[in-house]
Protein backbone atom coordinates (compact mmCIF):
# COMPACT_ATOMS: atom_id res chain seq x y z
CA UNK A 1 0.00 0.00 0.00
CA UNK A 2 1.45 3.36 -1.19
CA UNK A 3 -0.90 5.37 0.40
CA UNK A 4 -1.32 7.34 3.80
CA UNK A 5 -3.56 9.99 6.26
CA UNK A 6 -2.57 12.99 5.41
CA UNK A 7 -0.97 15.10 8.05
CA UNK A 8 -1.92 18.96 9.46
CA UNK A 9 -0.48 20.65 6.92
CA UNK A 10 -3.22 19.50 4.13
CA UNK A 11 -5.56 22.09 4.39
CA UNK A 12 -2.79 24.95 4.66
CA UNK A 13 -1.71 23.18 1.21
CA UNK A 14 -4.18 23.37 -0.48
CA UNK A 15 -4.50 27.22 0.36
CA UNK A 16 -1.08 27.88 -0.96
CA UNK A 17 -1.48 26.69 -4.59
CA UNK A 18 -3.17 28.62 -7.27
CA UNK A 19 -2.69 26.31 -10.70
CA UNK A 20 -5.26 24.01 -12.21
CA UNK A 21 -6.10 21.26 -14.25
CA UNK A 22 -9.30 19.50 -13.99
CA UNK A 23 -11.15 16.67 -15.53
CA UNK A 24 -14.84 16.97 -16.00
CA UNK A 25 -16.48 13.72 -16.05
CA UNK A 26 -20.17 12.83 -17.46
CA UNK A 27 -20.16 9.57 -14.90
CA UNK A 28 -18.96 9.65 -11.36
CA UNK A 29 -17.75 5.86 -10.48
CA UNK A 30 -15.69 5.39 -7.35
CA UNK A 31 -12.02 5.38 -8.12
CA UNK A 32 -9.86 3.46 -5.66
CA UNK A 33 -6.49 4.59 -5.12
CA UNK A 34 -5.23 1.49 -5.50
CA UNK A 35 -6.27 1.28 -8.86
CA UNK A 36 -4.37 4.79 -9.44
CA UNK A 37 -1.29 3.18 -8.19
CA UNK A 38 -1.58 0.12 -10.44
CA UNK A 39 -2.16 2.87 -13.33
CA UNK A 40 0.90 4.33 -12.59
CA UNK A 41 2.86 1.23 -12.08
CA UNK A 42 1.99 0.33 -15.74
CA UNK A 43 3.56 3.33 -16.97
CA UNK A 44 6.73 2.64 -14.88
CA UNK A 45 6.25 5.78 -12.54
CA UNK A 46 6.00 5.33 -8.55
CA UNK A 47 3.78 7.62 -5.99
CA UNK A 48 2.38 7.69 -2.83
CA UNK A 49 -1.17 8.73 -2.46
CA UNK A 50 -2.65 10.26 0.86
CA UNK A 51 -6.51 10.60 1.59
CA UNK A 52 -8.17 12.72 4.69
CA UNK A 53 -8.27 10.54 8.01
CA UNK A 54 -12.00 10.39 7.84
CA UNK A 55 -11.95 8.97 4.21
CA UNK A 56 -11.72 5.56 2.44
CA UNK A 57 -9.18 4.74 -0.71
CA UNK A 58 -12.01 4.02 -2.52
CA UNK A 59 -14.80 7.39 -1.47
CA UNK A 60 -12.09 10.14 -1.19
CA UNK A 61 -12.63 13.86 -2.13
CA UNK A 62 -9.46 15.01 -1.66
CA UNK A 63 -6.03 13.81 -1.94
CA UNK A 64 -2.45 14.52 -1.99
CA UNK A 65 0.04 13.33 -4.86
CA UNK A 66 3.63 12.65 -4.02
CA UNK A 67 6.15 10.93 -5.73
CA UNK A 68 8.22 8.71 -4.69
CA UNK A 69 10.74 10.29 -2.77
CA UNK A 70 7.24 11.51 -0.85
CA UNK A 71 7.34 15.35 -2.07
CA UNK A 72 4.19 16.08 -2.86
CA UNK A 73 3.20 17.31 -6.32
CA UNK A 74 -1.18 17.73 -6.71
CA UNK A 75 -3.37 17.89 -4.21
CA UNK A 76 -6.31 16.28 -6.24
CA UNK A 77 -10.33 17.28 -4.96
CA UNK A 78 -12.92 15.28 -6.38
CA UNK A 79 -16.29 17.55 -6.42
CA UNK A 80 -19.78 15.95 -7.55
CA UNK A 81 -22.13 18.15 -9.23
CA UNK A 82 -25.22 18.49 -7.35
CA UNK A 83 -27.78 21.35 -6.77
CA UNK A 84 -25.16 22.93 -4.04
CA UNK A 85 -21.65 22.44 -3.53
CA UNK A 86 -18.51 23.32 -5.49
CA UNK A 87 -19.12 21.36 -8.58
CA UNK A 88 -21.93 23.41 -9.42
CA UNK A 89 -20.28 26.44 -8.81
CA UNK A 90 -17.26 26.49 -10.70
CA UNK A 91 -19.84 24.70 -13.46
CA UNK A 92 -21.49 28.05 -13.16
CA UNK A 93 -18.60 29.53 -13.38
CA UNK A 94 -17.27 27.95 -16.60
CA UNK A 95 -20.38 28.66 -18.37
CA UNK A 96 -20.14 32.08 -17.26
CA UNK A 97 -16.93 32.84 -18.47
CA UNK A 98 -16.45 30.60 -22.26
CA UNK A 99 -18.34 33.16 -23.52
CA UNK A 100 -15.47 35.61 -23.43
CA UNK A 101 -13.69 33.39 -25.73
CA UNK A 102 -13.37 31.18 -29.21
CA UNK A 103 -14.42 30.05 -31.12
CA UNK A 104 -18.28 30.36 -30.85
CA UNK A 105 -18.77 27.03 -31.75
CA UNK A 106 -16.26 25.52 -29.09
CA UNK A 107 -18.12 27.47 -26.43
CA UNK A 108 -21.72 26.45 -27.29
CA UNK A 109 -20.32 23.14 -27.40
CA UNK A 110 -18.69 23.21 -24.43
CA UNK A 111 -21.71 25.12 -22.24
CA UNK A 112 -23.83 22.38 -23.74
CA UNK A 113 -21.74 19.78 -22.66
CA UNK A 114 -21.46 21.27 -19.23
CA UNK A 115 -25.28 19.76 -18.71
CA UNK A 116 -23.85 16.59 -18.69
CA UNK A 117 -21.03 16.78 -16.70
CA UNK A 118 -21.39 14.58 -12.68
CA UNK A 119 -18.48 15.15 -11.36
CA UNK A 120 -15.21 17.94 -11.53
CA UNK A 121 -11.80 16.93 -10.37
CA UNK A 122 -9.44 19.50 -9.72
CA UNK A 123 -5.51 19.17 -9.73
CA UNK A 124 -3.89 21.83 -7.61
CA UNK A 125 -0.30 21.90 -9.19
CA UNK A 126 2.89 22.90 -6.98
CA UNK A 127 5.66 24.27 -8.85
CA UNK A 128 7.86 20.70 -8.12
CA UNK A 129 4.98 19.25 -10.33
CA UNK A 130 5.50 20.80 -13.10
CA UNK A 131 9.38 19.45 -13.65
CA UNK A 132 10.39 16.73 -15.79
CA UNK A 133 10.23 13.78 -13.48
CA UNK A 134 7.22 14.17 -12.03
CA UNK A 135 5.03 15.66 -14.59
CA UNK A 136 4.59 12.51 -16.15
CA UNK A 137 2.92 11.19 -13.13
CA UNK A 138 0.44 14.00 -12.70
CA UNK A 139 -0.63 13.26 -16.54
CA UNK A 140 -0.84 9.73 -15.88
CA UNK A 141 -3.01 10.41 -12.98
CA UNK A 142 -4.97 12.54 -14.53
CA UNK A 143 -5.44 10.38 -17.86
CA UNK A 144 -6.46 7.74 -15.89
CA UNK A 145 -9.26 9.10 -14.27
CA UNK A 146 -10.60 11.13 -17.22
CA UNK A 147 -10.84 7.07 -18.74
CA UNK A 148 -13.28 6.54 -15.62
CA UNK A 149 -15.79 9.38 -15.71
CA UNK A 150 -15.44 9.74 -20.13
CA UNK A 151 -15.53 13.34 -19.89
CA UNK A 152 -13.06 16.56 -20.74
CA UNK A 153 -9.89 18.20 -19.63
CA UNK A 154 -9.37 22.08 -19.06
CA UNK A 155 -6.00 23.57 -17.61
CA UNK A 156 -5.44 27.35 -16.52
CA UNK A 157 -4.62 29.77 -19.39
CA UNK A 158 -5.17 27.32 -22.06
CA UNK A 159 -8.71 26.29 -22.23
CA UNK A 160 -10.84 23.03 -22.54
CA UNK A 161 -10.80 19.95 -24.79
CA UNK A 162 -13.12 17.90 -26.52
CA UNK A 163 -13.74 14.43 -25.46
CA UNK A 164 -10.94 13.15 -27.13
CA UNK A 165 -8.70 15.27 -25.78
CA UNK A 166 -8.06 18.20 -28.32
CA UNK A 167 -8.40 21.60 -27.47
CA UNK A 168 -11.36 23.40 -28.63
CA UNK A 169 -11.30 26.72 -26.50
CA UNK A 170 -8.96 29.70 -27.14
CA UNK A 171 -7.70 30.62 -23.42
CA UNK A 172 -3.89 30.86 -24.19
CA UNK A 173 -1.92 34.02 -23.11
CA UNK A 174 -0.96 36.53 -26.11
CA UNK A 175 2.38 35.11 -26.26
CA UNK A 176 1.79 31.48 -26.24
CA UNK A 177 3.65 29.21 -28.45
CA UNK A 178 4.76 25.98 -29.96
CA UNK A 179 2.61 23.10 -31.54
CA UNK A 180 -0.23 21.85 -30.17
CA UNK A 181 -3.40 19.28 -31.10
CA UNK A 182 -6.42 21.05 -31.37
CA UNK A 183 -10.09 20.66 -32.86
CA UNK A 184 -12.83 22.71 -34.88
CA UNK A 185 -16.20 21.65 -35.02
CA UNK A 186 -17.21 21.78 -38.98
CA UNK A 187 -20.46 22.21 -40.54
CA UNK A 188 -21.93 19.10 -40.22
CA UNK A 189 -20.60 19.41 -36.10
CA UNK A 190 -18.39 16.99 -36.69
CA UNK A 191 -14.80 17.34 -34.94
CA UNK A 192 -12.22 18.11 -37.31
CA UNK A 193 -8.28 17.49 -35.77
CA UNK A 194 -5.10 19.24 -36.43
CA UNK A 195 -1.96 20.64 -34.79
CA UNK A 196 -0.86 24.21 -35.11
CA UNK A 197 1.92 26.17 -34.28
CA UNK A 198 0.10 28.57 -31.10
CA UNK A 199 2.34 31.58 -31.73
CA UNK A 200 1.58 32.09 -35.42
CA UNK A 201 -0.86 34.54 -35.54
CA UNK A 202 -2.53 33.70 -38.98
CA UNK A 203 -2.95 30.20 -37.56
CA UNK A 204 -4.59 32.03 -34.17
CA UNK A 205 -7.08 33.98 -36.12
CA UNK A 206 -8.39 30.93 -38.31
CA UNK A 207 -8.87 29.10 -34.66
CA UNK A 208 -10.53 31.56 -33.42
CA UNK A 209 -12.88 31.78 -36.16
CA UNK A 210 -13.48 28.32 -36.22
CA UNK A 211 -11.57 26.87 -39.23
CA UNK A 212 -8.73 24.74 -39.29
CA UNK A 213 -5.66 27.08 -39.93
CA UNK A 214 -3.72 27.28 -42.98
CA UNK A 215 -0.61 25.11 -42.59
CA UNK A 216 -1.25 23.05 -39.98
CA UNK A 217 -1.24 19.35 -40.09
CA UNK A 218 -4.50 17.29 -40.02
CA UNK A 219 -4.60 14.25 -37.54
Amino acid sequence: MHYYLAGNNFHYTLANMSYYIRVLGTENPDIHLDEILEALNQEDLSARLGALKNETPEKWTRIELNNENNKLLAVIERDAVTNEGIGKEELDEFKASILDFQPAAAAKWLNDFFDRVQVIYAFRLLPIGMEEDNYPIITTTQSFIWEKVKGILQADEEGFSNEEGYHILWQFPDDADGDWNCAVLNADGKWENFSMDLGNKDQQKAFKNGLVPPGAKRL
